[in-house]
């Protein structure tokens, strides 16, 4: 661990944010590269991890990202803040035994669940009853109504949670296919993969993974992110180096980084609903200004399609048919007004590729 003292200022945290996100440039990683180095992306929604992916590549069409999740390569599971992420299929056995801590938690969030898991022998039954119903694909109800008929003391929807924590799984086609729909369904993970999760994988090389893709950053942000306790002891055994922002906040960060210029030209980007770059830090101002949350993030959790002009949320996007709404929190200029109607309609593009009359306008907050 080696700290110099320095202070990084918000706008280059901005910049090195973006650069590591994939989001001042669309790189020519393919899906596979773009999901792995990000770790993931958020996806308890289908289907703004697609958007995620166009805001951050060259070329992108939505059949790249189905094919790899018919094909079992990308997978959809409970992992980071025991939350739906779209990750590779190596990822998710690594990062399911890493969230291990989190996913035992969930597991004890309400009474119910307590209570059912109070004997230990019950929890052994349990797992083996879920891990045979989950041999083959098995929607919510479906399962919590097999548990139920062996435990028909307790809320099958609560043993159908439980079942999937306690086995390793994840959610199966075509739930996530671009242009499908479905409701939920379940699969042991380690059968639909046909490997086993990767119980050597270490919470301290996920970190460093996450910094990749997200630093600097501090203990709680990292704390956000994956929903995992006492990271600042791992950290300390890491080969780590630190700064202090512009609040005094310790962050830690890779080695062998370079910072870009806090005043480097960024391009307008047009984020998914739910968009990691939102979601991942304890303090969300390297990217948008705290007065502007309540605009973004609703009271009942959920994320809207968020605007960046010069590297900073200002203002959200919403896609209806063939039109996208843009809502600027404040006057955007006249060139960024431009520009963002040009990524507005590369959106409409990708998205409504038939729609009859495309158009963007601009609607009150």
């Amino acid at each position: 661990m080696t700290g110099s003292g320095k202070v990084l200022s918000r706008r280059v945290l901005n910049r090195s944010f973006l650069r590591r996100q994939l989001l001042d440039a669309r790189t020519r990683l393919g899906v596979e590269g773009v999901l792995e180095h990000l770790v993931g992306l958020q996806a308890q929604q289908p289907i703004p991890p697609y958007f995620g992916l166009w805001s951050r590549m060259e070329e992108f069409v939505p059949d790249d990202l189905a094919e790899l999740m018919a094909g079992r390569k990308a997978v959809r599971a409970s992992l980071m803040r025991c939350t739906v992420h779209l990750v590779t299929a190596d990822d998710c056995l690594r990062l399911r035994h890493v969230m291990g801590p989190v996913i035992e938690r969930q597991l004890r969030a309400s009474p119910a669940r307590a209570a059912v898991l109070a004997e230990h022998a019950v929890r052994e039954a349990l797992t083996e009853a879920a891990k045979e119903a989950l041999a083959e694909p098995c929607g919510n109800k479906e399962l919590g109504e097999r548990l139920a008929k062996r435990w028909p003391e307790h809320d099958p929807a609560e043993l159908a949670r439980l079942g999937q924590f306690l086995v390793p799984a994840l959610q199966t086609p075509p739930r996530g296919l671009w242009g499908k729909s479905g409701m939920p369904a379940w699969a042991e993970m380690e059968g639909w993969l046909g490997r086993p999760v990767d119980r050597t994988a270490r919470v301290g090389d996920v970190l460093l993974r996450y910094l990749a893709a997200f630093g600097p950053a501090s203990a709680a942000d990292m704390q956000k992110w994956s929903g995992l306790n006492g990271l600042a002891e791992v950290c300390a055994g890491l080969d780590l180096r630190t700064f202090r922002d512009e609040q005094g906040r310790l962050l830690y960060d890779l080695p062998d980084l370079p910072f870009p210029d806090e005043d480097a030209p960024v391009p307008v980007r047009l984020l998914a609903e739910y968009d990691n770059a939102l979601l991942s830090h304890a303090d969300r101002s390297r990217i948008i200004d705290a007065a502007h949350l309540p605009r973004v993030v609703t009271k009942n959790g959920i994320v809207k399609g968020t605007v960046l002009v010069d590297g900073f949320v200002g203002g959200t996007w919403r896609l209806d048919k063939g039109t996208v709404a843009l809502t600027p929190f404040a006057s955007w200029s006249a060139a960024d007004t431009e520009a963002v109607e040009a990524e507005a309609h590369r959106l409409l593009a990708f998205a409504a590729p038939r729609a009859k009359a495309p158009k963007v306008v601009f609607a009150p907050g």
